[in-house]
């Protein structure tokens, strides 16, 4: 009999699974059709609410647990992670995401997909790349001793009389440090959006800083946390943190393509923007083993092109960074960062998310929205876009689904999608 399930993705990420012959008869089976239905990779464990423990989430060890509408909440494996990715993702982080979610977690630890898909590859790359992307929900650090005593303590008085508390300029100046040292750990240029984020979850933690007379209460937290980070930055920078010292004026002057108001900061999705050399290593030796993986490029050796790559990350973000050379020019220096398994591998580095499973999730998740557009579409286009629709009909499966849904894009953008997506077909003779 169908059955249909709800499946939690992510932390306010929750989607609809259908399941036309109904509930699998095995966990793996299970696991099996979420991965082909959301485009998912990696190794992870499904949970479910159980009702004999107040429908809180417990490890599911047999289907015959849930039935039609349950759900299901899928827990990645961070151990596991890297044998799904190209290898930089863990899974965690991020600040997910925590992709190339670099691996500094524990081998036991779990985390929500997609707020951890990650990579572990940065690992091995050094240990200054970040492992998780921005959060969902801002993680407080532990304050100092004394700070912490003086908050518990205003924090009971505001319970007991509602009585806030108005810092001296040694604790705020403590606590901005201590948050300021804490986003540092995501990003070096936070937006005010996440700002707003830390300011919030400031004063939900510790009711008692909140600000009279303002909407929000508060915002003059966000502000002094502005004018924080950018102190924090300006130490960060003479002390040589290299994602900091490319917009170092020195930097700027002798460089023909750098304006002195060009700042280089990373873009909403990039956690690790322009991270420093691992350790031990210079940009010598980094050039060195550059011209080594050219080697291994012409050798084909797959696992030295990835450990090699992994390593010289630093080195050729740094470089394209700052030189900001043509195509051809890296193609020419890094010709492995063009194929297909290390654009995956670059992705995962850069945002800690799995590429694939990320744009295939994204694209199932906007499809409905995509075809009531591609619906209303007229003219030739609109005709074009209906017969490729149509081979929804006559196969319901994910894939082709998907198929159909790129094309359609494509004819929706005056696009030729014989152009965009090119389909081979291969004689298994000769292959063998």
């Amino acid at each position: 009999m169908a059955a249909t399930i709800r499946v939690v993705l992510g932390v306010n990420d929750a989607s609809k699974l259908a399941l036309p012959t109904g509930i699998p008869g095995s966990v793996a089976d299970l696991k099996e059709e979420i991965k082909r239905h959301f485009g998912l990779s990696g190794n992870f464990r499904l949970q479910y609410r159980d009702t004999e423990f107040d429908n809180e989430f417990v490890n599911l060890s047999c289907t015959s647990d849930i039935k039609d509408k349950s759900t299901v909440k899928i827990i990645y494996l961070t151990n596991d992670t890297n044998a799904s990715l190209p290898h930089h993702e863990p899974t965690a982080s991020p600040q997910g995401v925590d992709n190339t979610s670099l691996s500094s977690f524990s081998s036991t630890s779990d985390t929500d997909i997609l707020s951890s898909p990650g990579s572990s590859a940065s690992a091995s790359s050094g240990s200054s790349l970040r492992s998780q992307p921005w959060p969902h929900t801002f993680p407080l650090p532990q304050f100092n001793y004394e700070v912490d005593v003086q908050l518990e303590k205003a924090n009971l008085a505001f319970h007991n009389s509602g009585t806030l508390l108005c810092p001296s300029t040694k604790l705020k100046s403590a606590i901005l440090e201590s948050l300021a040292s804490e986003i540092i750990k995501y990003k070096m240029y936070p937006s005010s959006a996440d700002l707003d984020d830390v300011s919030q979850a400031l004063i939900t933690k510790h009711p008692c800083l909140k600000e009279q007379g303002s909407v929000s209460g508060y915002y003059g937290w966000k502000i002094s946390l502005k004018y924080k980070m950018a102190n924090y930055r300006t130490r960060l920078r003479g002390i040589g943190c290299p994602e900091l010292s490319i917009n170092a004026m020195k930097e700027k002057d002798g460089s023909l393509n750098h304006s002195p108001n060009q700042v280089k900061k990373p873009r909403k999705a990039e956690v690790n923007y322009c991270p420093g050399y691992p350790a031990g290593e210079s940009k010598e030796s980094l050039e060195a083993e550059r011209q080594a993986l050219l080697v291994e490029v012409k050798k084909k050796n797959q696992e030295q092109i990835k450990n090699k790559m992994e390593r010289t990350f630093a080195y050729r973000r740094q470089e394209i960074i700052q030189d900001m050379p043509f195509i051809t020019e890296l193609r020419s220096r890094w010709p492995a960062l063009f194929s297909e398994r290390e654009v995956d591998a670059e992705f995962a580095r850069i945002t800690t998310l799995p590429l694939r499973s990320t744009f295939m999730f994204q694209l199932d998740r906007h499809t409905d929205n995509l075809l009531k557009v591609f619906r209303k579409k007229g003219g030739a286009a609109g005709q074009k876009i209906k017969v490729i629709l149509a081979a929804m009909d006559k196969d319901p499966s994910i894939e082709k689904r998907r198929d159909c849904v790129l094309k359609a894009v494509s004819v929706y953008l005056n696009e030729d999608p014989q152009h965009l997506i090119k389909e081979y077909m291969v004689n298994f003779k000769e292959l063998f």
